[in-house]
């Protein structure tokens, strides 16, 4: 099942909206058959009573909204978005390209940064490189939707949790990222732009046959213009999704609609393939897109500064 928030084209509100079997999308509340404002509020319902609202959803015979009608927004405005580092291949890239050797304690602390929960952008939302940057990279990685909120959740309960899964694109300015985080502390404005989010949140059970125990198997890719520039798996976490929810949830509540990034996977951004092998840092006139199998595809234009 897929849920999005979209604006419908003149409109100032944003709907919570449920996919028919159509294609077609339902507003939520009507598929719910009860009041819901923002989507991150009916993730608890959705949660119990999922098999009620997908066969809610295959019998709606009443209004729908058609994607030519809309815009997707990002699925949830969540209370907050940690974004995790949690792919080896990438830190270890990342790092060598800097000339630093990994930190053992990577291997024992799965470490986030808290991220601007208020600078989501959706689908199709154009992104332009902050002040002064002119090294704009995208970062390909699955987000994490909580359905349940808690505190010191055990691993081997964090799937319950979960409300669905969702594809983040963390833009990177380059220049400025290296700047700040020479100081020792960071990212900061090297990340605080713009961070895209969807199209839609997928829900858990969609991918239930791809979870075995910790570990969810889906593929994910990055094309730029066309050409496919990264490829990797979720799989390849070393520290696995119920135990970065673990870790968030240390002596501190978790709550529905919270965001998780697991990072980005191996080989998914232009720091770790080398701007030399790929045309370049992104410019305006580029167009992103990520693929996670069994989610979709999130599509960004490039656009120059205002």
């Amino acid at each position: 099942m897929r849920c999005a928030t979209i604006l419908p084209r003149g409109a100032r509100e944003a709907v919570p909206v449920v996919a028919g079997p159509d294609g077609a999308w339902i507003e939520l509340a009507a598929a719910m058959g009860r009041d819901c404002g923002r989507l991150e509020e009916a993730l608890p319902w959705w949660l119990q009573h999922g098999a009620a609202l997908a066969k809610r959803t295959a019998e709606w015979a009443g209004p729908r909204y058609r994607e030519s009608e809309f815009v997707f927004m990002p699925p949830v405005r969540p209370p907050s978005f940690r974004d995790f580092y949690a792919f080896e291949q990438h830190v270890k890239t990342a790092r060598a390209r800097r000339g630093l050797a990994m930190v053992p304690a990577w291997y024992e602390i799965p470490v986030f940064y808290f991220s601007n929960h208020h600078a989501l952008i959706g689908h199709e939302a154009p992104v332009s490189a902050p002040r002064g940057s002119q090294e704009l990279d995208y970062e390909l990685e699955l987000g994490v939707v909580l359905g349940r909120g808690g505190r010191d959740i055990e691993p081997e309960n964090a799937w319950a949790h979960v409300a669905g899964f969702t594809i983040i694109n963390d833009w990177s300015a380059r220049d400025l990222q290296r700047a700040e985080m020479a100081v020792g502390l960071g990212p900061a404005k090297g990340k605080d732009f713009a961070t895209s989010v969807g199209p839609w949140l997928v829900s858990r059970d969609a991918v239930a046959d791809r979870i075995e125990g910790e570990r969810l198997t889906l593929d994910m890719t990055a094309r730029v213009n066309g050409r496919t520039l990264s490829r990797g798996n979720v799989a390849a976490l070393h520290h696995s999704i119920p135990r970065l929810i673990a870790h968030a949830s240390r002596d501190v509540d978790l709550l529905p609609g919270d965001l998780l990034g697991t990072g980005t996977v191996g080989t998914g951004c232009i720091l770790e393939l080398g701007p030399e092998n790929t045309g370049g840092w992104l410019k305006p006139g580029d167009v992103v897109e990520l693929e996670i199998e069994r989610i979709g595809v999130l599509r960004t234009p490039v656009a120059a500064r205002e």
